[in-house]
């Protein structure tokens, strides 16, 4: 398995973040990574999300497999015959009433990993740096 992690410290609640990130309607308004998501918010459900590729945008339909309010939400997207399964997580950790630790990881498996990763590695680390860090700003601000 291969995976990219990123982190970023927040001084705000877990209920401010958890808020901003979860209001799908405005992700348009503040982030760079995650041009839009639809569906419900509850484990099974699928979404439909479109992602800044660095290149234009890339639409996958992806379901929700862990959602734990103020704490985390993950979605995984498969390609078939066990080619590609991207898991993306957003995780947030309480530091104090007015501080957390945002977590921004995808775990990547199947056969097509490897080279999945080598294509979109490093543009996908710089995505999620621009998000946490827009989603700190957003939270701060």
């Amino acid at each position: 398995m291969k995976n990219l992690e990123t982190e970023i410290i927040i001084n705000a609640p877990a209920e401010k973040v958890w808020n901003i990130l979860t209001d799908f309607e405005k992700f348009p308004e503040w982030n760079p990574l995650i041009l839009r998501i639809e569906g419900k918010q509850e484990l099974g459900a699928q979404l439909l999300v479109e992602l800044n590729n660095g290149k234009g945008s890339s639409v996958f339909k992806p379901k929700v497999v862990r959602l734990e309010k103020n704490k985390a939400f993950e979605w995984q997207g498969n390609l078939p015959l066990g080619m590609f399964t991207g898991r993306h997580q957003f995780r947030i950790e309480k530091l104090s009433d007015t501080q957390v630790k945002f977590i921004h990881r995808e775990d990547f498996s199947g056969w097509l990993s490897g080279l999945i990763m080598k294509q979109i590695g490093e543009g996908t680390r710089k995505g999620f740096i621009k998000m946490n860090e827009a989603l700190k700003k957003r939270a701060e601000g």
